[in-house]
């Protein structure tokens, strides 16, 4: 790893073999995201106590392309299982590989979006004859018959009321058609 790292000891004693672990851990970043500048590891016994061993924090300050930083900094030990030194430097590299891992992702432009589903409001309804049309958000007018709309919920719809959509493959009769019509009620759809 050609990554430069400073570990800083406080309130403890400097160890060969803490700084080994570091360096080991440290090197597993580059796994997620082989472009960090620099980075700055903080392993502080949190508190001295007679009853329980000293708990660990270990904040880590990661320089990343362009021109900002990840940090993994927890003001207090996660858990006692933080009186291992060892534990919580892998702990923190853990979120440490997670803020990598998403801030590649958002360099790449891969973050997960999610599409608001089809919808629209009903602008014709025919209640008699047991079908009607749902302007949707797409811009089309779909056709849906009352077997289409969910949980018998046919009877509750009006002029106006707003439905997600579920479009049939193929057009029918009437042009497009939608296989599932789910009233939506009081959550709104929001895009």
């Amino acid at each position: 790893m050609s990554t430069p790292i400073e570990i800083v000891f406080k309130n403890m004693d400097h160890s060969e073999f803490v700084e080994q672990r570091v360096h080991k851990e440290a090197e597993k970043l580059d796994r997620f995201f082989d472009r960090t500048g620099s980075i700055r590891v903080v392993i502080e016994a949190a508190n001295k106590t007679h009853r329980k061993g000293d708990l660990y924090q270990v904040g880590i300050h990661m320089k990343v392309p362009p021109s900002g930083s990840l940090d993994v900094n927890r003001a207090k030990p996660q858990s006692h299982a933080h009186e291992d030194v060892y534990v919580a430097i892998r702990d923190a590299f853990a979120a440490a590989r997670r803020l990598l891992q998403d801030h590649s992702r958002k360099l790449g432009g891969h973050v997960k979006t999610h599409e608001a589903p089809l919808h629209g409001r009903v602008i014709r309804l025919f209640p008699e004859q047991g079908y009607g049309f749902v302007d949707a958000s797409d811009g089309r007018e779909i056709y849906f018959h009352q077997n289409a709309v969910a949980g018998d919920a046919f009877n509750q719809l009006e002029q106006g009321s707003e439905v997600r959509i579920v479009v049939a493959e193929g057009e029918g009769e009437h042009g497009p058609q939608a296989s599932t019509i789910v009233p939506v009620g009081k959550h709104h759809i929001v895009e």
